[in-house]
């Protein structure tokens, strides 16, 4: 196979909570692909009915007859505990249903087919992958295996693994995880290389449906990438903004019909849906109607919403933003007036008061809108897609990415205290080591439980995993030295060693299989249901074309009875053969593939209109 050829199949995909987008380097420069309905980005929604299983446009565009059934946001649920705060405050608003599956993981339950069934969020997400893949298959025309994956920069271990099981079980070979806003400043210094001198300090505002990342970075005109440090909220984003004006209209709908909305999940999932449309419409217009009929219990609503009322239900969701912003500068020890640009990313920096603190915050330098910010993502994971596929393009050659680990790495101590080893925005690759000695005597193991986190209390924080390094020599208290060594390299993999010094035995570091990840059963599991949904869905496509085929035979031999002259008998046999497949057509919804051909076959013979073989 050509160098050429072995570029195009690798793919950058931004899996985001309510859209993703797909490119590709081709024809020396990035590609974003559009969908089968001419799209370029993709609902990150999967759709069960009693016939099918629908992912992207066709899921969406059903979400109002069907909300129990179609499930959205699964980037906020993966990687996830079900106990969580901010999971348990999520499922109140969603109109599918929530529930705790093994290991304290949320899963959904749906009906599918006329029988319940349960997804973890890597098989839903893995269903969007699987649909991004095709989307990218059907324009390079051959198949896709590989692909750089987007996720928010403070995606904790759990959810990054999480997000890797999805693509998995989606058939994706993942080169590498990169956080989202380093990818839009690859596409933003791709797109600006030719006019940069010297370095320039860019700051990523990456506000998307469900996740919020702010990021420094360094670019230089040599194409060097350098991330400063990174600041975010995982649980940020348009969703929440909706979710207020949705909790709005609930308490006006309260006031004024004495009726408690909560825990109705069709009229939730409505209302959710015409409170998104109504905040777009909130970007361009100073304000916005939300009218629904027989809402519940035959009562129409209708409430006008104003651009200063979603601003003033949101302000605290706005101010958190600019809080964020805050961190990362001074994380990466850089003044307001240091930022030489801030580039917008995600569809919910659209919304102009959002536009307005952040150009207030910086002394009235408004933001770059020069790169498209729902395919800004995307675009950079292609280019770097392309570079680790070995493009010989000079400016994806020259792309060097220095990153940095958004989260501290740390150990377990006495009194449950984590003891940091690898800080937060150190760059990557790393290696750090520090010494721990026994806390009792003639202690001959020590037990290294991994965290990942900023909180004081190690159980606070996200457990990567424990092994017990043992074979100390017995010793008083404080005298044995263990020494744990903490590496991480260019993907962000994490190996931890610890060596007992006196005597040179090391144990590595073996990650169980915590919250959020899939043992490799589960996941052979899931890519054979996935492979299962793929067969059922190609041969539904069949079976549907089929019948489409018999209904234009039966409209052309209509045809024929009226514009030909035939002898009575014929006719009366043509017309009753006709009837009989109109009726089998109308009861026989479920009907294999070769018996609606047969039927078709049949009723072409003797009509005339066709003879076979």
């Amino acid at each position: 196979m050509s160098k050429g050829v072995d570029v195009e199949l690798a793919i950058g995909i931004d899996l985001g909570t309510t859209n993703s987008c797909v490119a590709v380097w081709k024809h020396n420069r990035i590609e974003i692909i559009t969908n089968d309905q001419g799209n370029r980005t993709t609902p990150s929604c999967v759709a069960f009915t009693d016939s099918q299983c629908l992912v992207g446009d066709g899921a969406k565009n059903q979400i109002a007859k069907n909300p129990a059934n179609t499930i959205f946001n699964a980037k906020r649920l993966i990687g996830r505990r079900f106990s969580e705060a901010t999971v348990q405050k999520d499922i109140k608003l969603l109109p599918f249903r929530v529930i705790e599956g093994p290991n304290d993981v949320p899963k959904v339950m749906v009906t599918h087919k006329g029988n319940e069934q349960q997804f973890s969020m890597e098989a839903i997400s893995s269903m969007v992958l699987t649909k991004m893949k095709e989307v990218a298959e059907a324009y390079i025309g051959e198949t896709v295996k590989n692909a750089v994956i987007t996720v928010p920069a403070y995606f904790n271990d759990g959810q990054r693994q999480a997000t890797k099981d999805a693509a998995t079980i989606a058939g994706v070979n993942v080169l590498r995880m990169i956080n989202e806003p380093t990818a839009a400043a690859i596409a933003y210094g791709i797109d600006n290389m030719l006019g940069l001198t010297g370095k320039r300090n860019v700051l990523i505002f990456d506000l998307g449906g469900g996740t919020f990342d702010v990021s420094l970075l360094t670019i230089d005109e040599v194409g060097a990438f350098e991330v400063k440090a990174v600041a975010s909220d995982t649980h940020l984003g348009g969703d929440d903004f909706d979710n207020k004006m949705v909790n709005y209209c609930c308490d006006d709908f309260k006031k004024k019909w004495n009726i408690d909305l909560a825990g109705k999940k069709r009229v939730l999932g409505r209302l959710k849906a015409a409170c998104e449309k109504a905040k777009r419409t909130l970007s361009y217009s100073s304000r916005a109607s939300i009218e629904l009929d027989l809402l519940h219990k035959g009562i129409d609503f209708s409430i006008e919403i104003t651009r200063a009322k979603f601003e003033e239900l949101n302000m605290s969701y706005f101010t958190k933003c600019i809080e964020q912003v805050k961190t990362c500068l001074a994380d990466a020890n850089i003044m307001k007036g240091g930022v030489d640009e801030v580039i917008l990313v995600g569809g919910s920096t659209r919304i102009p008061k959002i536009q307005r603190m952040l150009q207030e915050f910086f002394h009235g330098k408004e933001p770059c809108k020069t790169i498209n910010p729902d395919e800004a993502v995307a675009y950079g994971a292609g280019v770097l897609a392309a570079k680790l596929r070995g493009a010989t393009s000079k400016m994806v050659k020259e792309l060097v990415l220095f990153d940095v680990i958004p989260l501290s790495v740390g150990v377990e101590t006495d009194g449950e205290v984590m003891t940091v080893v690898i800080p937060k925005n150190t760059p990557i690759p790393t290696k750090r080591m520090m010494e721990f000695v026994t806390t009792k005597k003639k202690q001959t193991s020590m037990d290294v439980i991994v965290y990942q986190g900023e909180r004081s209390k190690s159980t606070d924080n996200y457990l990567l995993g424990s092994f017990t390094i043992s074979g100390i020599p017995p010793a008083p208290k404080g005298v044995s030295v263990v020494e744990d060594c903490f590496e991480i390299d260019d993907n962000g993999n994490l190996t931890v060693t610890a060596k007992v010094l006196s005597t040179g035995k090391t144990e590595k570091l073996t990650v169980t299989n915590i919250c959020g990840r899939l043992s490799k059963k589960e996941i052979d599991k899931m890519m054979e249901d996935a492979e299962k949904f793929k067969l059922e869905d190609q041969e539904y496509k069949r079976r549907a074309e089929a019948y489409n085929a018999l209904e234009d035979c039966v409209y052309q031999v209509k045809k024929k009875i009226k514009s030909n002259d035939m002898s009575p008998d014929h006719l009366k046999n043509i017309q009753y053969v006709v009837e009989d497949a109109m009726e089998w057509r109308s009861n026989s919804k479920v009907a294999a593939v070769h018996e609606i051909e047969r039927k078709k076959e049949y009723l072409e013979f003797v009509s005339g209109l066709s003879f076979p073989d």
